[in-house]
């Protein structure tokens, strides 16, 4: 399968999580944290803890997606409320996270584009994705799925014994 010029690993395939996934969507997540800004934190979780954070995104009514293929979870995707008060109903944060071997091979852009219209079913207007700006891949694989810059905040994350800018993007549903 391709997509944008990427090849999709072979026998890909999206669905909502299920709790046999947890494992390896937590593998990810952590990671990332380890090895990257793509996430605010320096704290890995448990599997109690995704399993907390995944029932609370379903209870909510947001999906978790899931990529998964012949070695497991390929990635995940998921949106949730951009800010909790009642004038912000209409916008979502979303998340994509991909494990390493995948990355740049289009796995977050079928994430991603799948949130489109899960968000669209549940009436969102808008969707925000917040960046380490000195994340350029993650900038541009952003604006190839029509998300624009919106806005910078300068120095408000601290990882790796330095100061990160975050920028925002958005996108119309």
């Amino acid at each position: 399968m391709s997509q944008r010029g990427h090849t999709v690993p072979e026998g890909l395939q999206l669905h909502d999580a299920a709790e046999a996934d947890l494992a390896g969507l937590m593998a990810i997540y952590n990671e990332v944290v380890a090895s990257s800004t793509a996430i605010f934190s320096h704290q890995p979780v448990t599997l109690d803890e995704r399993r907390h954070w995944w029932q609370t995104r379903i209870a909510q009514g947001y999906p978790v997606l899931v990529a998964r293929d012949a070695q497991g979870v390929a990635g995940f995707s998921t949106f949730g409320d951009f800010r909790p008060w009642p004038g912000y109903r209409f916008s979502v944060e979303h998340t994509v996270h991909v494990r390493a071997a995948d990355r740049g091979r289009g796995v977050g852009t079928l994430l991603v584009q799948a949130l489109f219209a899960r968000a669209a079913a549940l009436g969102k207007h808008t969707m925000i994705a917040g960046v380490d700006a000195a994340n350029a891949p993650s900038i541009r694989f952003h604006e190839r799925l029509g998300f624009s810059k919106a806005g910078l905040l300068r120095e408000v994350g601290y990882k790796f014994d330095r100061w990160l800018d975050l920028v925002f993007l958005q996108r119309a549903i």
